[in-house]
């Protein structure tokens, strides 16, 4: 291969999203800049590992919402595994919960979707940096409260839920059921249980009947 063959000097990218359409149009607009190529393309976070072992990425970008586990949760896989791989991880929300969240689990950025079109390549040049990210609705969210904000919030008591509490409660609020869940996490349907347990105390409500309650109604509220 030519020594000055200009793909050798790109950084790679894996992309992890699980809506194909989606995907391809992020790969169009990664490739548009010289800088960047996509190295891979996965649709879950166990997918996303076994490339990443494979691959040997410059940088990982990957949707908050993926169906075998959450983006945040793949953060913390990643970063256990591969500490200096750095990941950005692209979210419909504009709220700054969410990128707290994903901030904590170890992640470089977070850019929203409607974002991405115009300051796609100054996230990844940060990240790649060792620089944070933050799209400008989330960084004006966080600019008086720093990155740790909000640590516990008696405005959205959701914000004490775990990571995992958290992933569990949104797919209750999706109308997923136990088996449902526990499929999906790999985990057993007894932990699901305990862990929709804890939410319950949490969140001080008396079943489970009124977790999926709450869970439908948080979610509606933060429908884009």
């Amino acid at each position: 291969m030519s020594a000055n063959n200009p793909e050798q000097n790109r950084k790679r990218v894996l992309l992890v999203d699980d809506h194909p359409v989606l995907r391809k149009g992020l790969v169009r607009l990664i490739h548009s800049k010289e800088e960047f190529v996509v190295c891979g393309e996965a649709s879950t976070a166990a997918d996303a590992m076994a490339l990443i072992r494979e691959l040997s990425p410059d940088l990982v970008v990957a949707d908050i919402g993926l169906p075998d586990t959450s983006g945040i949760e793949l953060t913390k896989t990643i970063r256990a595994e591969f500490q200096k791989l750095p990941v950005l991880i692209l979210s419909m929300h504009e709220e700054a919960l969410y990128a707290t969240r994903a901030l904590r689990a170890g992640a470089m950025g977070y850019i929203v979707k409607q974002d991405a079109i115009d300051n796609i390549a100054a996230a990844l040049r940060e990240a790649l940096n060792g620089r944070r990210y933050l799209s400008p609705v989330i960084a004006a969210q966080l600019q008086h409260n720093g990155p740790d904000w909000p640590t516990t919030s008696t405005d959205d008591p959701v914000s004490l839920l775990t990571d995992r509490e958290f992933e569990i409660f949104e797919l209750i609020g999706k109308g997923h059921e136990v088996r449902e869940i526990s499929d999906a996490l790999g985990v057993s349907p007894k932990t699901v249980e305990t862990h929709r347990t804890n939410i319950k105390e949490k969140l001080k409500l008396k079943n489970a009947r009124q977790v999926a309650r709450l869970a439908v109604q948080w979610l509606g509220q933060r429908a884009v």
